[in-house]
């Protein structure tokens, strides 16, 4: 869908910053389609047409489009493995309930996620190379 969508944005001369970088179907049913970086999530809608017509391309079940968040991106660098990786840590689940609850006001919509893969990250804690990520 994600390529239809852009695809059919660049045939009809959308500005180029405009575009769809993916899109998946959650347990629900409903499409989430993540924008590219640079455009805000009110860009999106000015191209609603020219979107919906391209993802019913692809799945005519599509009714509608609406924005319905809008994300920051947060990084969070020298993470201390000791209380995030391993068994008994309750991982990065553990990270994103303290980011929660020490930020009042602050949802975390998405998977949280390592930066790296967490089996290298894992395998470079156990040699004694690193101690965060």
């Amino acid at each position: 869908m994600a390529s239809a969508v852009k695809r059919e944005l660049c045939q009809q001369q959308a500005l180029a910053l405009v575009r769809i970088m993916n899109a998946r179907r959650n347990a629900k049913g409903t499409i989430t389609a993540i924008t590219h970086q640079n455009p805000t999530a009110e860009m999106a809608p000015l191209y609603r047409h020219i979107i919906i017509k391209a993802a019913r391309s692809v799945d005519k079940g599509i009714i509608d489009m609406k924005g319905n968040e809008s994300w920051e991106t947060l990084k969070i660098h020298t993470v201390m493995l000791v209380g995030y990786m391993g068994k008994g840590t309750k991982g990065i689940q553990k990270m994103r309930e303290e980011i929660q609850a020490e930020n009042e006001g602050v949802a975390i919509p998405a998977q949280v996620r390592w930066l790296s893969n967490p089996r290298i990250i894992k395998e470079r804690e156990q040699r004694g190379e690193i101690k965060v990520s």
